[in-house]
Order: structure tokens, then sequence, then C-alpha cells
């Protein structure tokens, strides 16, 4: 008995899965714009990848670009955290573990205030 052989079909867009190029200017016109949003420099590669951009072809990397524009996601998102945490334990106030995290997502935003030097 004969088995038939599958073939694959040509895709016709192959142009699409090459990456694209653009230039130095664009490239951190991207990532600023990703950080105003409030983007890790982990999430903005991603996005970026996804975008099929590579971030290595570029001289400077994410985190750099986004310090030299005084944007830090990384403090945005702990303070964001910390008020959750405080809200939760403002209702629950019998929630040691809580209160604990509270406490200790205060020390982090400390520590990263003082590292950042802001304030």
């Amino acid at each position: 008995m004969l088995k038939k052989i599958r073939t694959k079909k040509k895709d016709s867009n192959k142009k699409d899965l090459k990456p694209k190029k653009i230039s130095q200017l664009e490239f951190e016109k991207k990532i600023i714009e990703f950080g105003k949003k409030g983007l890790t420099s982990e999430k903005i590669g991603e996005e970026l990848r996804q975008q099929k951009i590579h971030p290595r072809e570029y001289n400077k990397k994410i985190s750099k670009i986004l310090k030299d524009n005084y944007i830090n996601p990384d403090l945005k998102n702990v303070n964001a955290k910390l008020e959750k945490v405080k809200k939760h334990y403002e209702k629950n106030k019998q929630d040691k573990r809580a209160k604990r995290e509270k406490d200790r997502i205060f020390s982090q935003l400390k520590k990263l205030k003082k590292y950042f030097k802001v304030e």
C-alpha cells in the first residue's frame, strides 16, 4: 500500500519573519514610550521582540535609556504594590502576614529610593 507524501505549502509572507531595523533614535523613543506606560525593562524587551525589534542590535541597554530619561518603573511598581497591601491591611487588621508584607515592601521601597537617589 502506498502512502501519500505531504508537502509543505510555501509561505508567501517570508518577508515578515525578518527583524525590523529602526534607527537608534526611534529605538530610544519606543523605550521611553513604554517606560511612561509603567513597563519594566524586562517587559519592554518582550514587547520589542514581539514587534520583531531585537534590543541587542542597538548600542544602549534598555535600563540605561530609562535611567537617562529619569523613568524608573521599578520604583513605580513597588509603590503601587505597597498601596495595594496597605489597602488590604486597613480592611483586615487581623491579617498579620499582610502587616509583615507591608513592612517588608516599605523597606524595599526605602532602599530603592536611596539607591536611585530619589527625595
